[in-house]
């Protein structure tokens, strides 16, 4: 029998409280986080892969937790949550029009340090790495290069929630995001929104220029309704472009080579629910380059699952709901 291709989840599993979201509807309870990552990778991996998450979820919720990841189907049967002693992560929305919302976070559940991750990951023996901050405290930028020194399989960040601060009362704020070369030269893929950008740089082209320099072959900006606009080293279209050597000292003529760019445009849905579309996103665009799609196509089925997503509430049945299925609940 062939061995599955197995790709990692480093993130955050987030119990939502959302207010707002439609008008005069009470507020509503559900899993959040990373769980909507993971239906999109459950939705959009080729059958080849399955899905480990490397995950610490609090022991107030390590049941009800296992219960929803236990119905993707893309799970690995060797796939357990980490239970740790410590309220697991909890954040209320509250939706201020259609795309824009403020986040109040409470909990308390660890980062990975390298010492505590690095016996987890050679455990999983993975193939591919999905990391998304959705605490914003999931590793550290040492932890993450670390990662990159030890793994070489390909690794996609959306850095989220890493460009966001909690304030004493929980309110989550924007916050430059420090050691930009560094992060950027631990990833293969990086995804930003809007508004994480200006966190790290000027303006796209700034972002792009140390991104790439620094070894990303692929940095995506998210713009909700508008679509997303991507940049990618001159030598990168497809996954297996990966085995060109990372960006050195030594390449210094391929770190001057013209990048790539363009603007990809989101699909027209009805309004809806955005929550989670950014994680649904790069889930989707990360899985459709592990099946070998080259990175245009990627993001076409990266804007049409997030646009399914808007049709769709919360991560329970959502990955059915991208594959097409009715959902019967």
């Amino acid at each position: 029998m062939t061995r599955k291709r197995r790709v990692g989840v480093i993130g955050s599993m987030v119990w939502d409280v959302i207010y707002g979201r439609h008008a005069n509807v009470a507020p509503v309870e559900e899993w959040g986080g990373v769980s909507y990552a993971m239906a999109g990778l459950d939705a959009a991996l080729d059958p080849d892969w399955e899905i480990v998450p490397i995950l610490k979820v609090g022991d107030d919720l390590i049941d009800q937790a296992t219960r929803f990841i236990s119905t993707f189907e893309r799970l690995a049967p060797d796939a357990a949550l980490i239970g740790v002693p410590y309220p697991n992560n909890r954040v209320e929305l509250h939706y201020i029009d259609e795309e824009r919302r403020t986040e109040t976070m409470t909990g308390g559940v660890p980062g990975w340090n390298w010492l505590g991750l690095k016996p987890v990951l050679e455990m999983a023996r993975l193939d591919a790495l999905y990391v998304n901050f959705l605490s914003g405290w999931e590793i550290d930028v040492e932890t993450a290069q670390l990662v990159r020194r030890h793994f070489q399989g390909p690794i996609y960040c959306d850095l989220h929630m890493l460009a966001w601060a909690i304030q004493p009362d929980g309110a989550r704020t924007l916050r430059p995001i420090p050691n930009v070369r560094e992060w950027c030269s631990s990833f293969d893929f990086l995804q930003v929104n809007e508004d994480e950008m200006t966190m790290l740089a000027p303006d796209p082209m700034a972002l792009a220029a140390t991104a790439l320099h620094a070894g990303v072959r692929s940095l995506s900006v998210t713009m909700g309704k508008r679509g997303a606009v991507y940049f990618a080293a001159a030598d990168f279209e497809t996954i297996d472009d990966l085995r060109t050597p990372r960006q050195n000292d030594t390449r210094l003529s391929a770190s001057l080579a013209p990048l790539r760019t363009a603007l990809v445009p989101a699909e027209h849905v009805p309004p809806g629910d955005p929550t989670g579309c950014g994680d649904v996103w790069g889930a989707t665009q990360f899985s459709r380059l592990l099946a070998g799609d080259n990175l245009h196509a990627a993001i076409r089925a990266a804007n049409h699952a997030a646009g399914r997503n808007v049709g769709h509430r919360g991560a329970r049945g959502l990955a059915d709901h991208l594959r097409g299925k009715i959902s019967l609940t």
